[in-house]
């Protein structure tokens, strides 16, 4: 009798050593075929640890009905039951008379086909019949061959599971043979060393457990880090490496003022819409600029009052927009757009430090933080990501410098040949988008933005004109998809995460492929 699922793994043992005794190997689909997997190897586990038998696992497929190849076995094939309905009528049959026949309608149509393709039957006029006396019924018979668990031809097996009549199923199972140490009996194995043992001297004639040292400790179920926080990690020590201070940039929620006004974005841009911005309900409102504490000695009340003139009727050179700036709109609280608010704050702070000459000293600052926008969700948008930012302020810069820069800088993650285009920011002028080519897809695609900010947004703060500022910005998932080969960005990000994919993802390395 084949063993059952209820046997303890050395009943089992016993079982395999029992079985061996008459034969030289067995798989494990013949006398224990009833025997689940796990307690089969457990049981083949212990007598190979021991050399009494070894074993091989055999990776397969088996073949399993659908219900509806099932209904084919019982009652035959589509076309053979559309074949024997035309032939037992003697003047043909019409299809409504047919599908009443067959009383299946899907029968009916597919089997319809298969017959007038194998010449079965034929219309005439109004009626179908049939052009041969007896017919073989292919499929029921390889369905049958299937169902009793005897080999098929692969191009048959392809065949049926095209139509749906079966589906592959993967299968483990065993060949195991005599080991070195085969015996019909198990040796009881001691796992310590006692001192009664000792005493009585019958640790010379004792069997001890080997150590196992190749086997695998239980999983901690450690934290991990996500891949973004590594490709930020990266970024970070890349931005260190060139001399850059991190910007803080904890505060989601801004004002109007900070994320768009400062940034000379006009208050009828589309980007202050509804659509576009997510604005907070409750407070509606922030206050205008002020200190937060008695050691900033800022004087925000000139600073919003630049801000106003720049944008209704220009300054420093500027024009402005030329429209009437509502204090109102600026107040109003939003979920940041992008990080260049805190850029904003920190190069207005920037106005108030002097250096050795009396004036503002250079700094480079960066950020990576999180940022809003109310955008429709798809494969490669989401409501939030990452922004990638950064600004570098020195006297004497050019815009040919900052292309230099952005070739230095793209260049130490491995991107090269860079192209420039121009284009249009509110705070920057010049303005460029950056390209590179990417060996993968074939083709330039945009990698970042770049500009110089503008004297009207600079100036309105307090630094000197002489001060010029670059700023560039890129996200944080683009770079980490393609490093990861995501084509999805919500298997990255949100509800959708694979927490096994981010256990087990590698380190990422920023220059190499």
């Amino acid at each position: 009798m084949a063993p059952t699922d209820s046997k303890s793994t050395e009943d089992l043992a016993h079982e395999v050593l029992q079985a061996l005794s008459e034969a030289d190997s067995i798989l494990s689909t013949e006398k224990f075929a009833n025997v689940p997997f796990e307690s089969l190897k457990a049981a083949l586990d212990r007598l190979s640890a021991r050399s009494m038998v070894a074993y091989e696992q055999i990776e397969g497929e088996e073949a399993i009905l659908e219900p509806e190849a099932e209904e084919v076995v019982q009652h035959g094939s589509s076309e053979a039951r559309v074949f024997e309905a035309v032939r037992k009528a003697m003047d043909g049959l019409s299809i409504q008379d047919l599908e009443s026949t067959i009383g299946d309608k899907t029968v009916t149509k597919v089997g319809q086909g298969k017959a007038f393709k194998e010449k079965w039957i034929k219309k005439d006029g109004s009626k179908l019949v049939a052009l041969v006396d007896s017919i073989n019924d292919v499929t029921r018979d390889q369905l049958r061959v299937i169902k009793e668990k005897r080999t098929h031809d692969k191009k048959i097996l392809t065949d049926l599971k095209k139509r749906k009549l079966i589906r592959l199923q993967k299968t483990l199972s065993f060949k195991f043979s005599k080991g070195p140490k085969y015996a019909l009996e198990l040796v009881k194995e001691e796992t310590d060393l006692t001192a009664e043992m000792i005493a009585s001297g019958s640790w010379k004639t004792a069997t001890f457990k080997p150590y196992n040292f190749k086997a695998l400790g239980a999983d901690q179920h450690s934290g991990a880090l996500h891949p973004l926080g590594k490709v930020r990690g990266e970024f970070r020590q890349l931005f260190f490496e060139m001399g850059f201070t991190e910007m803080p940039t904890s505060q989601y929620v801004e004002s109007g003022f900070w994320n768009f006004d400062t940034l000379f974005v006009p208050q009828q841009h589309p980007a202050r819409d509804l659509q576009d911005t997510f604005y907070i309900s409750d407070p509606k409102m922030a206050d205008r600029p002020r200190a937060e504490s008695a050691d900033d000695k800022k004087d925000y009340k000139a600073y919003f009052e630049n801000v106003r003139q720049v944008h209704e009727n220009g300054k420093y050179g500027s024009i402005g927009y030329r429209y009437p700036w509502a204090e109102e709109e600026s107040l109003r609280l939003v979920l940041r757009t992008h990080t260049t608010s805190v850029s904003s704050a920190m190069l207005h702070k920037l106005a108030y430090e002097k250096g050795p000459d009396g004036r503002p000293p250079p700094v480079r600052y960066f950020s990576i933080d999180r940022v809003f926008r109310n955008e429709k969700v798809d494969a490669t948008h989401l409501c939030e990501f990452h922004q990638v930012e950064g600004v570098i302020a020195d006297y004497g810069l050019t815009l040919g410098g900052l292309m230099e820069f952005m070739s230095i800088f793209f260049g130490k993650m491995g991107l090269t040949g860079l192209k420039f285009k121009p284009a249009y920011n509110p705070y920057t002028e010049p303005s460029m988008e950056i390209f590179s080519y990417h060996e993968g897809l074939g083709k330039l695609i945009e990698i970042g933005n770049s500009g110089m900010f503008r004297p009207e947004m600079l100036e309105a703060m307090g630094l000197p004109s002489d001060l010029r500022v670059y700023g560039f910005g890129l996200s944080l998932e683009r770079p980490t998809m393609i490093k990861y080969g995501i084509s999805n960005i919500r298997e990255l990000l949100g509800h959708g995460v694979d927490l096994n994919f981010v256990q087990t993802n590698p380190a990422v390395r920023l220059d190499k492929d």
